[in-house]
């Protein structure tokens, strides 16, 4: 009796050992197919291309707070869609520091490791992860003002290929933002900007402000740089001859934000910025959102990708719609800026965008 118990329970055995690798199996011929599908072809069905586990990497150019939010955004939504990293995911983080060395070895890395998916955060590392990586790859950017621009895709709409993703810029942002300097600033005739020229994107939002300041009979003065190390000088050559900083969305700058946050509160010079995260530090105020959002944004795409087998390329490019004027009161005061009542009624979520 106990000899017929065994055989039976070895019989069962191989009989889920079989099932298994049918299983394994099938989900391997699903993200074949899924990987294949034309580009007009509709969302495949809930779970079509999911598996087991899942390998990504992330390139991201370099530590900031709003490059780190749209991290940790993008992180939270693959959680919540139960991809959780040591468990059925794993993840490959590489930062470059802002080099561009740095940068272009990390995209030859990735490129050269088995992923099922490749976030790039900011647009440096976005055009090198799709210069470097095989068509076969799903690639996903965030933190990118101009994916046309950048080249990273050639139709926002329908993308194609392997590559889609988040702008993190709309256009309105910077013009509303310049806007209410104007209003609320009258002897603001001066904006000087520290300004890495060659990072596309910051090129962008410059040329963006100053057409709108252009208007306004307000000159936008340049201090350039070209790496991190040279933004405390830059901003210091604008005292004297500006009324205000304004930042873009510059890496290189962003990076070293500090000092100029520092040097605005020692020279009383109001401080704007293309950001939320640099408000919070100690800029004035922006027009903006929140960066987790939008790389939580970005995370539910990966979900669309990695489990349902979606392709980039039939995902269109999203861009922050959601824009609100935001204030820090305590960077107001040590900047010697009286908030007004006509500045606080510019604030749709008073709540939440207006930081005591």
């Amino acid at each position: 009796m106990k000899k017929k118990n065994i055989w039976v329970g070895l019989s069962l055995c191989l009989m889920l050992v079989a099932s298994g690798c049918g299983s394994n199996n099938n989900a391997a011929v699903n993200t074949e197919k899924a990987a294949n599908k034309p580009a007009n072809a509709t969302a495949a069905p809930a779970d079509a291309g999911s598996k087991e586990s899942y390998s990504i990497a992330i390139s991201q150019y370099v530590e900031h707070p709003s490059l780190d939010a749209t991290r940790e955004g993008f992180m939270a939504a693959l959680k919540d869609a139960g991809l959780i990293e040591g468990e059925n995911l794993r993840v490959d983080l590489q930062n470059a520091q802002a080099d561009q060395a740095n940068n272009l070895s990390i995209a030859q890395k990735i490129a050269g490791d088995k992923n099922d998916l490749v976030l790039a955060i900011a647009t440096p590392s976005a055009q090198s992860i799709v210069q470097k990586v095989d068509k076969d790859t799903p690639v996903l950017f965030a933190a990118v003002t101009d994916p046309l621009d950048a080249r990273l895709v050639t139709d926002l709409e329908h993308p194609g290929g392997n590559v889609s993703g988040a702008s993190d810029t709309n256009p309105e942002a910077i013009t509303r933002l310049m806007q209410f300097i104007a209003a609320q600033f009258p002897k603001v005739k001066k904006l000087g900007l520290v300004i890495n020229e060659g990072e596309p994107n910051a090129v962008v939002m410059a040329g963006i402000a100053k057409e709108e300041l252009d208007k306004h009979g307000i000159e936008l003065v340049k201090a350039a740089v070209t790496n991190t190390s040279e933004v405390k000088q830059a901003a210091e050559s604008l005292v004297g001859r500006v009324d205000a900083f304004y930042i873009t969305l510059d890496n290189s700058v962003v990076s070293a934000v500090d000092t100029i946050i520092q040097t605005a509160n020692e020279k009383k010079l109001p401080f704007f910025s293309a950001d939320r995260d640099t408000v919070e530090k100690g800029a004035f105020a922006t027009v903006g959102f929140k960066y987790y959002d939008h790389g939580y944004q970005v995370g539910e795409m990966a979900v669309e990708v990695l489990k349902n087998g979606t392709s980039p390329g039939d995902m269109k490019v999203t861009m922050q719609e959601k824009l609100d004027l935001i204030l820090n009161l305590k960077a107001a005061e040590a900047q010697g800026i009286e908030v007004t009542d006509a500045m606080k009624a510019e604030v749709a979520d008073q709540t939440n965008n207006i930081i005591q």
